[in-house]
């Protein structure tokens, strides 16, 4: 960054680098589970709808709490709430790591998604309180790094770290990282600059109406929805059992698998970024970009239910790389509408991505557990490919919406 000067240079240290660690704790925590789900099953000795359900726990609180997240950014600042925000995230590591019972694990797990709700929304208004316009692109693209860095992280390093700990002793670390990157926000973020005005809770309120009924709102979002909660839902746990009951690979396998589907997934936030912008220079559209590459990733995932085994590497490595063309949206849809309103649109989305997530990790499950369990012990390939085939089932049905939707009405 040659054009940045020496006095925005320690205040990009100062802001970027801590919401940076809060956005790679964000991420780190909705994966992990997707390398200990083995370790949990049998220390708990749950089926694939508890397992499910305990891990999308995340979800239904980091959805719930972000309609309310934006108007505490608003009237308190991104510092303040996201360092006590990281509090709740430290609290239900160590809860979770300590938890004898199925409600004690799922009330920790839930801490931790409330806690790592604003990894992105209060980086966002971080950045825009601190940095020129120009500048938002390139910080942007390395905040989302740093959650792909969060991903690889919760393969090969927790694999590594459970060969002289348990999934007990992880969380527990966890929650001290979580403790030392609150007190880094909080110590080190500068105090944000006063606005000109804030915004009142009934302008929001109305705000959000505004976005809930527009028709282009409900146009794009189906799809990206589905798009998303199939990237989500199967990425942060059902990946790893995969790979284990349908590939047939050890945990070894499974780590380095994941990791390169993470390292896929992080190269693809920024190469499609670059493409999505390239393309739109030309004349297309960001969201026929992001639409033709969720249509690629439907295709990855039929692959994945039905290719053959020894494709396994390269089709997870696709399915991190193409599956974020599902972010896409965020912004094509937020510029679509007044800039008062881009950060609603941002939320609103967020909202229905996390509430549909929470429902899909524990239907993947449900879904599963109807299949009697093979001779070794594991889950049915049977089961895994009806839970896909039903995700495939929305995308489409959402995609052809999308189509229809688009049409000029006579």
């Amino acid at each position: 960054m040659a054009s940045v000067s020496p006095t925005t240079l320690v205040t990009l240290l100062r802001v970027l680098i801590p919401f940076a660690l809060a956005y790679f704790l964000s991420y780190l925590f909705r994966v992990v589970n997707a390398i200990i789900a083995p370790n949990l099953a049998a220390d708990l000795n749950i089926g694939p709808a508890d397992l499910g359900l305990l891990t999308s726990a995340y979800f239904v609180s980091f959805a719930a709490f972000q309609l309310p997240l934006g108007v505490m950014l608003d009237r308190f600042g991104p510092r303040r709430v996201e360092a006590g925000l990281l509090a709740f995230a430290a609290a239900g590591a160590l809860m979770f790591g300590m938890a004898g019972s199925l409600p004690g694990l799922f009330v920790g797990r839930a801490l931790i998604g409330l806690g790592v709700s604003a990894g992105y929304m209060a980086a966002i208004k971080a950045y825009t309180l601190w940095f020129p316009p120009h500048l938002w692109p390139r910080i942007n693209g390395l905040h989302l790094a740093a959650g792909g860095f969060g991903a690889l992280s919760a393969t090969l390093p927790v694999e590594f770290a459970l060969t002289f700990t348990d999934w007990r002793g992880v969380f527990i670390g966890l929650s001290i990282l979580s403790t030392i990157v609150a007190a880094a926000i909080f110590g080190c973020v500068p105090e944000q600059r006063q606005e000109a005005g804030q915004i009142r809770l009934n302008d929001a309120l109305r705000g959000i109406g505004q976005v809930f009924t527009s028709p282009l709102f409900w146009r794009v979002t189906p799809l990206t929805v589905t798009s998303q909660v199939a990237f989500m839902s199967i990425q942060g746990l059902w990946a790893g059992p995969w790979l284990r009951d349908v590939a047939g690979m050890d945990r070894a396998g499974i780590a380095g698998v994941l990791f390169w589907t993470a390292a896929a997934m992080t190269a693809g936030y920024v190469v499609i970024g670059f493409i999505t912008e390239r393309l739109s220079r030309s004349g297309i559209k960001p969201l026929t970009t992001a639409v033709w590459g969720m249509f690629l990733f439907m295709v990855v995932q039929a692959l994945i239910m039905v290719g053959p085994v020894r494709w396994a590497t390269t089709l997870w490595m696709l399915f991190g790389f193409i599956g974020t063309t599902g972010v896409i949206p965020y912004p094509a849809l937020a510029m679509s509408f007044p800039s008062q309103l881009a950060g609603r649109v941002s939320t609103g989305l967020n909202v229905l991505v996390f509430i549909a997530a929470f429902a899909a990790q524990w239907g993947i499950g449900a879904v599963i557990a109807l299949f009697p369990l093979t001779a070794a012990g594991n889950y049915a390939v049977q089961g895994y490919q009806a839970s896909i085939a039903t995700l495939l089932c929305m995308q489409a049905l959402c995609l052809v919406w999308y189509v229809l939707a688009g049409r000029p009405r006579r």
